[in-house]
């Protein structure tokens, strides 16, 4: 509701100049106003010119259409304004690097989305292994940070008597190099290069030949399945009979007893079998002198053995001799470098969990795609970069820990309530 509107106050002495009868109407519509203002954006009479108005540069459309209708232009004007969209034919040198059989436009050789020739095939041949990745990579042997630095923190002499923390110090294995899990023991590359044969479209004799292969180990693997599975159903089996025949030997000596016949181990003979009997001292010493005969002959046999080494001492000196030699000419030979089979590990693995099998990268002839749009996403990174961390050694194989176990807690009642004393 308004305020009472009095417009006309000819004395100011009664109840009617009283503040509550004054006119403030206008100075409520401008509140109103300027609280739409600020909520559309701002008080206008504050804004600046350039916020308000804008300069029309372009013109009308409508003008320009009469205009056009008036002054039609010419025919060969019009075939001369149109464009193509394809770039006329470059007349420039070709390139001297070897391209792919592609021979790239004078206006995208410039520079193709802010990036140089140059510079594209420098990034290609870092990519593919053509430079050394240290030339980008420099280190000066110092890190930024080391987690196990020893920080000197000050001590607060309130809390003097506390025993000081000791030290983190950095386990042994830190500075020892990491062990393969390949069974080459070869150190693999932490981002292996990929088979011609796992391409969206390899060539026929790759793809056959790795077709070929895999097929053979899934067979081989299911061969091994059904043969341990045929195993365990035997020993189940035998378990199973020997449990009948248990239960049947048991009925069958029960009946025994109840007809009043004895089994052979309720005989008579067992009971008067004769104990052994006290060995005599001409006994004992007998013995005490055939144990020492034959540990006198045993070490007579080591003594010799051991003259026959001591005469033996340089041929074995040389043999080992040309054992170092043949062993320091196969280190110092370059290792091939052939392709290294990541699925292929050692027997005595790094933890006491199994590593993750590698995924099978192979899609059946039918699953083949012609070009890269038709393409399904396959594969998970962080899986494959977890799993090259395992098998170069980085890490050890683990669980991971879905229940973590509790603190054991004791509860004891206090006996306080028990130490009381009866009034006299």
């Amino acid at each position: 509701m308004e305020v009472p509107q009095q417009h006309k106050q000819p004395s100011r002495k009664g109840k009617k100049a009283w503040r509550k009868n004054v006119d403030v109407s206008d100075v409520q519509a401008g509140l109103e106003q300027a609280r739409e203002e600020l909520i559309k954006g701002g008080i206008i009479a504050e804004k600046p010119s350039e916020s308000l108005f804008t300069l029309d540069i372009t013109g009308s459309e409508a003008i320009q259409d009469l205009y056009d209708k008036a002054h039609k232009p010419l025919k060969a004007d019009q075939i001369l304004a149109q464009r193509s969209t394809v770039p006329a034919i470059d007349s420039r040198k070709r390139p001297g690097y070897v391209t792919d059989g592609v021979i790239e436009l004078g206006s995208k050789r410039r520079k193709s989305n802010g990036v140089s020739p140059r510079e594209y095939e420098r990034l290609r041949e870092v990519a593919y292994g053509a430079q050394s990745i240290k030339d980008i990579i420099k280190t000066d042997g110092a890190p930024d940070y080391d987690p196990w630095a020893f920080k000197e923190e000050k001590a607060d002499p309130r809390f003097s008597y506390l025993e000081k923390q000791k030290p983190i110090r950095a386990p042994s294995t830190l500075k020892e190099a990491p062990i393969s899990l390949v069974a080459s023991a070869r150190e693999v590359p932490a981002v292996s290069t990929p088979k011609a044969a796992t391409s969206y479209n390899p060539e026929g004799q790759d793809y056959d030949a790795l077709l070929t292969s895999e097929g053979q180990k899934e067979v081989e693997a299911e061969r091994k399945r059904l043969h341990q599975a045929k195993l365990d159903q035997e020993l189940l089996n035998r378990i199973a009979a020997a449990e009948n025949e248990r239960e049947i030997d048991v009925q069958t000596e029960d009946e025994s007893a109840w007809e009043g016949f004895e089994s052979d181990f309720e005989g008579a003979q067992w009971v008067n079998k004769k104990r052994p009997e006290r060995k005599t001292p001409a006994e004992r010493n007998k013995i005490k002198r055939r144990r020492e005969a034959e540990r006198t002959k045993m070490w007579e046999k080591k003594m010799k053995e051991r003259e026959k080494q001591q005469m033996q001492i340089g041929k074995i000196a040389r043999q080992m001799k040309k054992e170092a030699k043949a062993r320091a000419v196969v280190k110092a030979e370059p290792e091939e470098q052939g392709e290294v089979d990541e699925r292929v590990l050692r027997r005595r693995r790094l933890g006491k969990d199994f590593l993750p099998e590698s995924p099978l990268e192979l899609v059946l002839p039918d699953e083949l795609q012609d070009s890269l749009r038709l393409l399904k996403p396959e594969g998970n990174l962080l899986k494959d970069r977890f799993r090259s961390i395992l098998v170069r050694g980085k890490l050890e194989t683990r669980k991971p820990i879905q229940q973590p176990k509790k603190k054991r807690r004791t509860y004891t009642e206090k006996w306080s309530y028990k130490d009381f004393e009866i009034p006299t």
